[in-house]
């Protein structure tokens, strides 16, 4: 049954969704598209545009990827399974963790967690700029992009409107 397939696909995803679910996009692609095969990429790549335009969480991807997949029963089922057993595990965890404070090896892995997360949110940067055809224009807009807000106070709904117009100028 396909319900359940989705559901056991991403409750094993959920325990490496260290930077949230944007950081899993590549290995969500991969299952989905690659290995199940139930969606193809330019899908994959519009319910993720759909879900980052959308107020909401992160998680909102993975909610649509259900409901395209299987419906409602697929949209919460793939929810369900994103967010339900890591919040568990942490539930039943949260007090033997905090026990763990000061420790060696409790430091250890909160600072691996970070460039863990830097690093998947990264991959799934590139997977979804490849997926969209970033040209050099493109990849010069984001260097240029990333580089405005780390070196200036500029909202960054400033930066996103300057893309829009550049990308309707027909530049990007």
């Amino acid at each position: 049954m396909i319900v359940g397939r989705l559901f056991l696909e991403f409750a094993l995803l959920s325990f490496v969704a260290f930077g949230g679910a944007t950081a899993l996009l590549p290995e969500m692609h991969r299952v989905v598209v690659e290995q199940h095969h139930w969606l193809d990429d330019a899908t994959f790549t519009h319910l993720y545009a759909i879900a980052q335009a959308a107020p909401g969480p992160n998680v909102l991807v993975v909610t649509l990827i259900g409901w395209e997949v299987a419906g409602p029963a697929g949209a919460l089922a793939a929810t369900l399974a994103m967010c339900l057993p890591m919040s568990i595990l942490i539930y039943l965890l949260i007090d033997r963790w905090e026990g763990f404070a000061g420790r060696r090896w409790q430091k250890a892995v909160s600072l691996g967690v970070a460039p863990l997360a830097v690093g998947l949110i990264f991959s799934g940067a590139t997977l979804i700029a490849q997926a969209a055809g970033l040209g050099w224009a493109g990849a010069g807009l984001v260097l240029a992009t990333v580089a405005l807000n780390l070196r200036t106070k500029l909202h960054p709904l400033w930066l996103i409107a300057g893309g829009a117009l550049l990308g309707l100028a027909g530049l990007v």
